[in-house]
């Protein structure tokens, strides 16, 4: 790590969303013309987080005298795994100059989420269009395809000649700062270099960025550069700076990739001012990165498993004020925890058929104690349909296991890894929810299970809920301190643990509360499903059409 500079913001979200391009098309469409065919185009509504409202995204072109159009314009969406993103298509016949909507024929509609077209069999989604009673309104189809300059990973040397001597003592102590420039003409930084101690003519190390991180695809966009002597008290001393774009880097080493440092005050000041340095770029290759969407684009199934705590601690679910209370009127943070993670995942989960287990039970009719029986009630097949249906088994089960102890993870964890043993071919990726009111109880073996874990391709997620104090948990959580069970560290940090309550809007707005709760424990699983493949060699498939696409899904 290099010393950190007060002036600017932290390197964090430096690179901009996954672009996604949809294209649509309609295959018999409504006939609403008399003396020709319709004249169709499609709108798009989005929703925003937590909120129910629509508004306007975009329309493709009218295409004129067709039941069958296959537009040409685009919608370009900026996605985000760990957020619900509601679509509504809506298509009209366009048959005045206006672009009123309320003047045009309303032709049927759709509804979808972006995660459902890129969780579709090769990115492609067919719906029927419906909102006309009793008439058949034809098809609407999608296509989703990821913006190509969204994947490539740009590595890059350089080392400066003679730069301006800043310190007393010594010689300057430089380092770099890119920053890519804005639609608005601001800038954004995106990359500093490691500090080169005491010299004018340092050589930094290579390093890499996403070209998204430096010019945001726009290959001519400029990139600035700054050049800094460290100080010790954070106050670095500007010795220069200069421009150019990422073409002019894809270039390579050459005479145009010398770059003259110049400072504008010294400029403005020295008439015999030249410059302050030069800085040369030694190297630069570009490679391409694939990403979630590729895998999951190329068959790649998340499938999801639910683990319920039901210890005695969490009291009585006939009680008001027991965790697992059952009220007519509104989900309990055990049901809201489990919909907004679930309805996420299952987006990219083609069976929709989800093994969902509970702990810490008494079982009837003998009163055996469980640390992972299925909410379904039968072993031979744990899994629910949808997540209505985990929902229902998770209620039905209330009703008839006895709420007991200890809070016991490592059975479920073994229990999702042995699934996940068997699937290391890149073809599936296993989450785990786990939802807890306390404290574990079998620490040790919980993190044997997680270093194990590390190991397959699994995610866990643990949600606490209610007023516990959750400090053991943070330990599985490997944000800081990578879990390790006797001297052995998990290989990748798998997971991922937030305490409810942190989420909770305070005007009791549960919509909005679960939307929060979904995006920061799913940030994560993108980039560890992708450290996974990465670790193993594994390649994304090519993009599978409807027709070749093999079953895929093995349950636990």
């Amino acid at each position: 790590m290099m010393a950190s500079i007060g002036e600017f913001d932290p390197l964090n979200n430096i690179v901009p969303a996954t672009k996604i391009e949809v294209t649509v098309s309609c295959r018999d469409l409504l006939d609403v013309d008399t003396f020709s065919k319709s004249d169709p185009v499609v709108v798009l509504y989005v929703q925003g987080i937590g909120t129910k409202e629509w508004r306007e995204f975009g329309r493709t072109e009218v295409i004129d005298n067709t039941l069958n159009p296959n537009f040409v314009r685009k919608f370009f969406l900026d996605y985000f795994f760990e957020e619900r993103q509601n679509l509504r298509f809506d298509v009209y016949n366009v048959d005045s100059r206006s672009s009123n909507i309320s003047k045009f024929d309303f032709l049927g509609q759709t509804f979808c989420t972006l995660g459902e077209i890129i969780g579709s069999t090769g990115g492609r989604l067919e719906n029927s269009l419906s909102g006309i009673p009793g008439k058949k309104l034809g098809a609407i189809i999608f296509t989703a395809e990821e913006l190509s300059n969204c994947r490539d990973i740009a590595t890059m040397q350089l080392c400066a000649n003679k730069l301006d001597k800043k310190d007393f003592f010594g010689k300057s102590d430089p380092f770099l700062v890119f920053y890519r420039s804005n639609e608005d003409g601001t800038f954004t930084i995106c990359h500093k270099t490691e500090v080169v101690k005491n010299t004018l003519n340092p050589v930094w190390q290579p390093f890499t960025i996403p070209v998204r991180a430096l010019c945001n695809g726009d290959y001519d966009r400029t990139v600035k550069v700054d050049v800094y002597d460290w100080d010790r008290d954070g106050s670095h001393d500007f010795i220069g700076e200069f421009t150019t774009s990422y073409r002019d880097f894809s270039r390579g080493q050459n005479q145009f990739n010398v770059y003259e440092v110049l400072n504008p005050k010294k400029k403005g000041k020295k008439k015999k001012y030249i410059n302050s340095g030069t800085v040369t770029l030694l190297s630069f290759k570009v490679e391409s990165e694939y990403t979630f969407v590729d895998f999951i684009r190329g068959g790649t199934q998340l499938n999801f498993t639910v683990a319920i705590d039901f210890t005695a601690s969490n009291g009585d679910p006939s009680q008001p004020s027991s965790l697992h209370y059952m009220n007519p009127y509104q989900m309990n943070a055990y049901a809201m925890a489990l919909k907004a993670v679930g309805e996420i995942i299952q987006d990219y989960d083609s069976d929709k058929l989800f093994p969902a287990y509970g702990f810490g039970a008494k079982l009837p009719p003998d009163g055996k104690i469980s640390h992972a029986f299925p909410l379904s009630g039968d072993n031979e097949n744990p899994n629910c349909v949808g997540i209505e249906g985990v929902l229902e088994a998770y209620f039905q089960s209330l009703r008839t296991v006895q709420l007991y102890g200890p809070t016991n993870f490592s059975p479920v964890i073994n229990q999702v890894a042995r699934s996940a043993q068997d699937v290391t071919d890149g073809s599936q990726y296993f989450v785990l929810l786990m939802i807890t009111d306390g404290v574990i109880s079998d620490m040790v073996q919980t993190k044997e299970a997680v270093v194990n874990a590390a190991a397959l391709p699994m995610s866990i997620i643990i949600i606490g809920v209610g007023p516990a104090e959750f400090d053991a948990m943070e330990e599985l959580d490997g944000d800081e301190v990578r879990v390790s069970f006797r001297g052995h560290f998990a290989e990748r940090d798998i997971v991922q643990f937030v305490p409810f309550r942190d989420y909770m809007d305070r005007s009791g707005n549960q919509v909005l509360s679960m939307a929060r709760l979904a995006k920061d424990v799913l940030a994560e699983i993108p980039e560890q499903l992708l450290g996974f493949m990465k670790t193993r060699g594994i390649e994304p498939r090519p993009t599978l059409s409807s027709s070749d696409l093999p079953d895929l899904h093995r349950h636990i």
